[in-house]
C-alpha cells in the first residue's frame, strides 16, 4: 500500500530489547503499583504465606497477586479470567509480575480470601494522602450511592416471594392499626389531664386541650437546618466535593458493578475500586515521579519509626515510671511528614 504509513513485515526478524525493563519507561503508572506494593508490610496487614513454608508446593507470593489486582482495577480489568489472559500477553503485567501468569482460580481465590487485608491496603494508601497534607480540615463531605450487586438465591425475590411477603406485611399493618385504635381509646383521659396542668396552656391553645406531636430526634434536624441557614452554599460544596468520585467509580466499573457474592467479598472488591481511584487521583496531583518519591520516602519513615520505637522499648524497660504512650506520641509528631515530604517535594 503506497503512500500510507506502513507497518513492519510479520516475517521480518527483530532484535527486541535485551531487558524487559526497557519496555516500561520511568513514567509508566505500573511502576507506582510495583513500588507501592513492595514497600508494604504485607504480613502486618493480614496477608498469609508471606514467608514460605519449608514443605509443600511453592505458592505465589501475595505481592504478585496484589500487584495483579491493583493493575487490573486501574485499567478496568476486574475479571479473574481476563486478568489471567492479560498476564500472558500484556507486557506491563509481564514486567510487574516477573512473567508469572497465575490461573484464574488462583487469582479469584486471592480476592475471595484476602478481603480484610485488601481493605487494610486501601486504608494504608489513605494514610499516605494524610501524611502528604492532601486532605483539608476545612470541609468534610459525606455522601452515599447505590451499586448493583449479585445476591444469592436466598436473597433474591420472585413474583411469588413478593406476593407472599406483601401479604405478611399487610397482615402486620392490620394488627398494628388495631393496636393503635386500642391505644387511642385509652390515651385521651391521660393527655387531657396533662394538658390542663401544663403551664404553657394559655400560650398554646384557648381550647380545653391540644395534641402536639414531635419526632424524638427532631432536635437533630433542627440543628442541621440551623447550620445550613448559616452556610447556604454547603450543599453546593458537598455536591462538587463528594459526588463526582462515585460517578467516576461507577463509570470504571461498567455495566456490572460487582463480580463477587457475599458482603465481605463485595467489600474487598469495593476496596480495590477505591484504591484504584485514589491511585489515579494522586498520580494526577503529584505526577508519576513525585508519587514514586513520596511512597519510597514514606516507607523509609515508617521503617525508621519502627526502629526507634523498638529501641525506646528496650531503653524504657529500665524506667518504670516513664509515660511511654505520651513519649511515643511526641516522637511520632516530631518525625511527621517533614521527614519524607522533603524527599517527595510535591508541588501541589
Amino acid at each position: 500500500m503506497k503512500r500510507f504509513i506502513e507497518g513492519e513485515d510479520r516475517g521480518q526478524g527483530t532484535l527486541f530489547p535485551e531487558h524487559l525493563d526497557d519496555y516500561v519507561t520511568e513514567n509508566y503508572p505500573v511502576r507506582v503499583v510495583d513500588v507501592f506494593v513492595e514497600e508494604l508490610d504485607l504480613a502486618s496487614l493480614g496477608f498469609e504465606r508471606v514467608h514460605p513454608a519449608k514443605t509443600g508446593r511453592p505458592a505465589y507470593h501475595p505481592a504478585v497477586l496484589l500487584k495483579l489486582y491493583i493493575y487490573g482495577y486501574l485499567n478496568r480489568i476486574q475479571s479473574s479470567r481476563r486478568l489471567e489472559r492479560e498476564a500472558q500477553r500484556n507486557v506491563e503485567l509481564m514486567w510487574l509480575t516477573g512473567c508469572l501468569a497465575p490461573d484464574f482460580k488462583t487469582i479469584a481465590n486471592f480476592r475471595k480470601d484476602k478481603g480484610k487485608a485488601i481493605g487494610k491496603v486501601c486504608r494504608q494508601f489513605v494514610v499516605l494522602f494524610q501524611q502528604l497534607d492532601l486532605f483539608s480540615d476545612a470541609v468534610v463531605a459525606i455522601d452515599g450511592s447505590k451499586f448493583k450487586a449479585v445476591n444469592s438465591s436466598d436473597r433474591n425475590f420472585t413474583d411469588a416471594k413478593l406476593k407472599r411477603r406483601m401479604a405478611e406485611i399487610e397482615a402486620n399493618i392490620g394488627r398494628y392499626l388495631a393496636e393503635l385504635d386500642t391505644a387511642d381509646r385509652q390515651e385521651p383521659a391521660t393527655w387531657r389531664s396533662s394538658c390542663k396542668a401544663c403551664p404553657l396552656k394559655d400560650k398554646c391553645t384557648p381550647s380545653s386541650q391540644r395534641r402536639v406531636t414531635r419526632w424524638e430526634h427532631q432536635d437533630v434536624l433542627d440543628d442541621m437546618q440551623a447550620r445550613l441557614e448559616q452556610a447556604p452554599d454547603a450543599m453546593r460544596i458537598r455536591r462538587s466535593t463528594v459526588e463526582h468520585p462515585y460517578a467516576t467509580i461507577k463509570a470504571w466499573m461498567g455495566a456490572t458493578h460487582f463480580l463477587t457474592k457475599g458482603l465481605e467479598r463485595v467489600k474487598a472488591e469495593m476496596s480495590l475500586h477505591v484504591l484504584a481511584y485514589n491511585f489515579r487521583r494522586l498520580m494526577a496531583i503529584l505526577g508519576i515521579e513525585k508519587m514514586l518519591a513520596a511512597i519510597r520516602a514514606y516507607a523509609r519513615f515508617l521503617t525508621l519509626h519502627a526502629l526507634l520505637e523498638a529501641f525506646s522499648v528496650l531503653t524504657l524497660m529500665k524506667l518504670p515510671n516513664w509515660d511511654y504512650a505520651a513519649w511515643n506520641a511526641s516522637l511520632f509528631s516530631r518525625m511527621s511528614v517533614g521527614a519524607y515530604k522533603s524527599a517527595a517535594s510535591p508541588s501541589i
